[in-house]
């Protein structure tokens, strides 16, 4: 069952996970389990195919990129919660955002987030 705030934590985990990984984390503590590239593959697959195939919570809302994107701030206020205000304004999240964003609007499945992220690395 697709939930509101099954969407909202996809984001979280993928924004988190991606945001560590751009700073050369590659297993990073996500509310006390240790995740990897695997976690955040399967978040972000999940958000890129339940837009693609028009799915719907359990509420009745089509999970569409207008769901995608009111979610997204939902999303960074667990993130702040968890974090703290000053982690995510120090980290990258808004370049992991923007490699989100592309990985889940893009009308094609990349095959693997890292070969975005790549891009992005310093």
């Amino acid at each position: 069952e697709i939930t509101e705030l099954g969407i909202q934590i996809n984001i979280d985990v993928a924004l988190q996970y991606i945001e560590s990984w751009l700073r050369g984390i590659g297993c990073v503590p996500i509310y006390n389990l240790m995740e990897d590239a695997a976690t955040a593959e399967i978040s972000r697959a999940q958000l890129w195919q339940w837009i693609r195939h028009k799915a719907q919570t359990n509420t009745g809302r089509v999970v569409d990129r207008n769901l995608y994107r009111e979610m997204v701030p939902i999303a960074y206020q667990r993130i702040k919660k968890a974090l703290g205000d000053q982690a995510v304004e120090k980290g990258r999240f808004q370049t992991a955002q923007h490699i989100l964003d592309g990985l889940v609007l893009n009308d094609e499945f990349v095959d693997f987030l890292t070969l975005v992220a790549y891009q992005h690395l310093d």
